[in-house]
């Protein structure tokens, strides 16, 4: 059985095979305050007025997510929404064969989870891949926000706007991009979302969410290293030319950059 045909129980127990805590969500306190300061990690919430964000720290929680921890699954309720900081999730869409394929990315830079209408089910799976922290929500409070209308709609509307093109980007180079290109966008998505630029990843987790062969990644991993854009050793990927990684990635990752370096910029603005 290749890799495109792993289950979505199958993908989620490769990534859990390695976490380093348990799959349990945790409260980084009982009640932790949530501060201004500590909220401006996330660019969406610091992007709000003051008084807009400050409304809703009775309301935000702060929380530890672990790495392999599934944030809601495909058909399931939306009832929370997270603001990563820290961590990095994967947003995965499953076929009905058990076929796994990452069709987005989300950071420090994005939400998580947004529901504008009660009841509404997930489109896809969110799985945190790289562990951190990040501000949870109840969704019927982000409509009640929504619908006082403001920053926080035009907000959000603009991020998805982002989020969408990102979608559409890696559609299309799922499709047109040589293994090489995927992988390297795959890895700069990560590189943008980190603090550094250490990769803590396996070939088995990259392969499942690009939905190719472990074998093809190991190829294109070996190609990059030896072009001197990467190292790899088992479990860790150093990015050691990052503007060669851009240029080999090229409209494969460029689009959907553009479209996140412009939103902030249109926020800035404002």
């Amino acid at each position: 059985m290749n890799n495109t045909q792993l289950s979505s129980d199958t993908a989620k127990q490769s990534l859990s095979q390695t976490m380093p805590v348990g799959s349990r969500e945790y409260k980084v306190a009982s009640r932790p305050v949530v501060s201004y300061s500590g909220t401006q990690q996330n660019e969406l919430l610091a992007a709000l007025p003051r008084e807009v964000l400050e409304s809703l720290f009775e309301h935000l929680e702060l929380v530890t997510l672990p790495f392999g921890k599934e944030l809601f699954e495909f058909g399931s309720k939306l009832e929370n929404v997270y603001f990563p900081t820290t961590a990095i999730v994967s947003l995965l869409y499953v076929m009905e064969d058990g076929a796994t394929t990452e069709i987005a990315v989300v950071g420090h830079e994005g939400v998580v989870g947004v529901s504008m209408f009660p009841g509404e089910r997930a489109m896809c799976s969110a799985v945190v891949q790289s562990a951190g922290y990040g501000y949870r929500l109840k969704a019927q409070h982000l409509r009640e926000a929504f619908n006082q209308g403001g920053a926080l709609p035009q907000l959000l509307m603009r991020y998805n706007h982002a989020l969408f093109a990102q979608m559409a980007q890696n559609a299309v180079g799922g499709r047109h991009s040589s293994i090489e290109q995927k992988l390297c966008r795959w890895l700069l998505d990560r590189l943008d979302r980190s603090l550094s630029n250490e990769l803590k990843v396996t070939q088995e987790m990259i392969s499942i969410m690009l939905g190719v062969r472990r074998e093809s990644i190991t190829a294109a991993a070996g190609k990059l290293q030896e072009d001197g854009l990467i190292t790899y050793r088992r479990g860790n990927i150093t990015v050691i030319d990052r503007s060669g990684l851009e240029r080999y990635a090229g409209e494969c990752y460029k689009v959907a950059k553009t479209e996140y370096d412009r939103l902030l910029v249109d926020v800035a603005g404002c």
